[in-house]
């Protein structure tokens, strides 16, 4: 890669989770090291600043496949704003239709373009483990873990709004019992009904975002385990956006076979080319 050639991009948003989305059906930026250039045009201030960065790629068996970076350079599984972001990137640029199917590191993801909301069908989860003991803030407390493309603990607070989101999320995500890979951690509040309040610590990103799609459907898909929420259940994440997750329950378990799907907006928020001083490292 020429660092003098502008490298053209777009910044999307999916519930207050920020991409630079770039198109790289040619592979012009193999040979590179990607997570040094994910880390240094994530830097905010400094560069364009975002939580992520997708690659949209050729696929043989699919409409396409994608990497995904966090704002650390590091790779992920899954993401599931970022999905909704890609498949409404890949729609508007005719790389695939509204209907759609995409490769990523934890399986085939099917998506759906509804007006302005995407809808994004998830892999199974997996290795649900509920009523795990971990200290936190002095005391031994009671949390959930489910992986749903990434891994997430779910705990359940009184009041979101008082949580040490970075101070508790940063010891529940470095944790022995989550090791060697880690966790993203939801701290989830009912709030009535089948509604939801999460607040979400991503690993990658080492922060609370404002908004975590497959944390949202962690946190749903605990709460109607443990708490008696039912679906489709409404979470409405830190930025204040709404998602929704549909899922089915049998005998007080997830049914097998009828999905779980993430459904909410993805917004374009502008078309852009990065400068070699987008690329500078001594900021």
């Amino acid at each position: 890669m020429n660092p003098e050639t502008p490298i053209a991009f777009t910044k999307m948003s999916g519930t207050g989770n920020d991409f630079i989305i770039i198109d790289h059906r040619d592979g012009f930026l193999d040979g590179i090291d990607i997570p040094a250039f994910v880390r240094t045009v994530c830097r905010r201030s400094f560069s364009v600043g975002a939580d992520g960065v997708i690659l949209i790629e050729e696929a043989d068996n699919a409409d396409f496949r994608w990497q995904f970076f966090n704002a650390d350079g590091s790779r992920a599984e899954m993401c599931g704003n970022g999905a909704r972001c890609a498949a409404r990137f890949a729609f508007d640029r005719k790389i695939a239709p509204a209907s759609m199917s995409f490769m990523t590191d934890a399986g085939m993801i099917s998506a759906e373009i509804l007006g302005a909301n995407v809808k994004i069908r998830l892999t199974p989860p997996a290795d649900i483990r509920l009523g795990m003991k971990v200290g936190l803030g002095g005391e031994e407390v009671e949390v959930h873990f489910i992986n749903t493309g990434v891994p997430h603990v779910v705990y359940f607070v009184e009041d979101g709004r008082d949580v040490p989101v970075a101070e508790w999320g940063r010891l529940i995500r470095y944790h022995r019992d989550f090791q060697p890979a880690g966790t993203n951690v939801n701290f989830v509040r009912r709030l009535g009904g089948n509604s939801l309040l999460v607040r979400t610590y991503e690993r990658g990103v080492e922060a609370e975002t404002m908004a975590c799609g497959t944390g949202a459907v962690a946190s749903a898909i605990i709460s109607a385990l443990k708490a008696g929420v039912e679906p489709p259940v409404t979470v409405t994440t830190s930025g204040g956006a709404r998602l929704v997750i549909h899922f089915s329950l049998s005998g007080g378990s997830l049914a097998r076979g009828d999905g779980i799907f993430l459904e909410g907006p993805a917004r374009t928020i502008y078309h852009g080319q990065l400068q070699s001083g987008a690329l500078e490292t001594d900021g």
